[in-house]
Order: C-alpha cells, then sequence, then structure tokens
C-alpha cells in the first residue's frame, strides 16, 4: 500500500487538540504535585444506618443535610487523633504537618461556557455543626464566582500563562507555606457515588483522599442474622511517604466509627437506636 494513502488513513483516525484552560488547574496538580506519591488505597464497607435515620430527621424538621456533610465532619474529627494523616512529602526527606485541618473536595462549574473543576476547602469541619458545614458546600456551588472568595482565586490564577502556573506548583513542592496556599486542605473527598459508583480511587493530591462510593441497599449480617441494610463503600488513598498503610487503616477505622453512631456526642444527638447497633 502506499505511503501516502497510510497518512491519510492515520490523519482520519487521529485528533489533537489542548488541554482546556478550565482543566489546567487539575492537570497540574496532578501531574506535579502528586506524581511522586506513593499511593496505597484502602477500602471499607460502611454501615449508613445511623447516617440516613439522622437525615430523615433533618428532612422532617424541612433541613436538607447531604452524606457529604457528615462524611466531612466524621473525617476532621478522626483527623485530630491521627496526625500523620495531615502531613505533607517535601524534598530532602523532610515532612511538614499541618496544624489546622481543612476539608479539600472539588465543584463543578460552568465558565466560560466550559465546565470548569475548583478545588475548595472547608476549615474546621471539626468544630462546626451539619447546618453550617451543608450552607458552606451549598455556597460553593450556587454563589456567584466574583462573591466567593476561593472560587474568584481560582479563576483569577487560571488566567496566568501555563508555564507561570507550573513554576509556581513547583516551587510549591519546596515550600509549605506556598503549598497551602494553593492547596490547604488536609484531606481530599471525592463524592462520584452520586453518579451510582460502587468506589472510587485517584491521584494523591492530599496525603488523604478518600473516595465516596453509592449508598445502596445491600445484605449484611449482624447477630447470625442476614438484613438488607444501606451500606457504602469508602475508599481511603494514602501516600506512604507520609503514612504507612497501618496507621492509616487505623485512621479509617475511627472514620467508620465515627460514621456508624460515634459522631452523636459531638452532634449531641441521640446516639444509635437499639434496632441499629454498630459493631
Amino acid at each position: 500500500m502506499r505511503t501516502d494513502v497510510l497518512d491519510q488513513r492515520n490523519k482520519a483516525s487521529l485528533t489533537f487538540s489542548q488541554i482546556d484552560r478550565c482543566r489546567w488547574n487539575v492537570f497540574d496538580l496532578v501531574t506535579i504535585v502528586a506524581k511522586d506519591a506513593i499511593p496505597c488505597t484502602l477500602l471499607c464497607e460502611i454501615d449508613m444506618t445511623w447516617v440516613e435515620d439522622l437525615r430523615s430527621e433533618y428532612l422532617e424538621k424541612q433541613i436538607r443535610i447531604t452524606e457529604t456533610a457528615f462524611l466531612l465532619k466524621a473525617i476532621a474529627q478522626a483527623q485530630l487523633a491521627h496526625p500523620l494523616s495531615r502531613t505533607i512529602s517535601l524534598p530532602f526527606g523532610r515532612f511538614s504537618l499541618l496544624k489546622e485541618i481543612s476539608a479539600g473536595f472539588t465543584v463543578e462549574r460552568t465558565v466560560d461556557g466550559q465546565a470548569s473543576v475548583f478545588f475548595c476547602t472547608i476549615e474546621e469541619p471539626q468544630k462546626k455543626d451539619l447546618e453550617t458545614i451543608m450552607r458552606e458546600l451549598s455556597d460553593f456551588s450556587k454563589a456567584d464566582i466574583e462573591n466567593q472568595a476561593q472560587l474568584k482565586l481560582q479563576y483569577r490564577f487560571s488566567r496566568l500563562s501555563r508555564l507561570f502556573r507550573q513554576l509556581i506548583f513547583r516551587a510549591a513542592l519546596f515550600f509549605p507555606k506556598l503549598r497551602t496556599s494553593l492547596v490547604n486542605a488536609s484531606f481530599g473527598l471525592s463524592s462520584l457515588g452520586k453518579y451510582g459508583v460502587t468506589a472510587v480511587t485517584g491521584p494523591c493530591v492530599c496525603t488523604s483522599t478518600f473516595g465516596v462510593g453509592a449508598i445502596e441497599s445491600r445484605p449484611f449480617v449482624m447477630g447470625g442474622e442476614l438484613q438488607i441494610r444501606p451500606q457504602m463503600t469508602l475508599a481511603l488513598l494514602v501516600d506512604e511517604r507520609c503514612i504507612d498503610s497501618g496507621s492509616a487503616g487505623k485512621f479509617l477505622a475511627d472514620v467508620k466509627m465515627l460514621l456508624e453512631g460515634g459522631l452523636a456526642e459531638s452532634l449531641q444527638v441521640s446516639p444509635v437506636k437499639e434496632d441499629h447497633p454498630c459493631e
């Protein structure tokens, strides 16, 4: 077959394009900040009965609380007892401990006609009630970008030249204060369960990143009896340069305990009902 014919076929089967500007922040974090991480993924099943019962109680009062609000508070509270989960790795074998706990998550917004992803944080969710956390989550999703400080800053940062942005990200690997000004989350959360995904994992942008699966009715054995209960697969992706898998397992176990009723005391609500005990 002639060479010119092959060239025409190759051109017809391939297309080339540049990464959209609205995706640069994601691309730079993954390829620069997360590229040297040593990832380890742990998964566990969470019995969401207590959370769903409490959500129903809130709904009776015309208050909508999502599972995300419960997750952010539970993870933040667990991080108090697990400082390794909020350390960051620096060049030359150094580490830095993030003293302030902040919950990081992504928000999808339409900017200039394109779907854009912003990285947002809620500071110290362990000290806030669920309604306050929910209001902040809603604000990131609905508020005008010019009126939301974090979104406005990221939007302006995305307008900078690609080379200048990458230089800033690379400098942030050496200087913790600069890094926290760009990504100040002590843990990350990816809630793709809303699309029906059972389990989620991804790059180590933070030392501890949680992937939230869908809440599904699944068989559950308790006291020798088979029951159908709302279950959720929670994945914890950690950077083993900062935290070993054993410590990460204990951290995840504490998050599980809190979501299965351990948060009751800090929320000042009724403990787990007798017909829905936690193991």
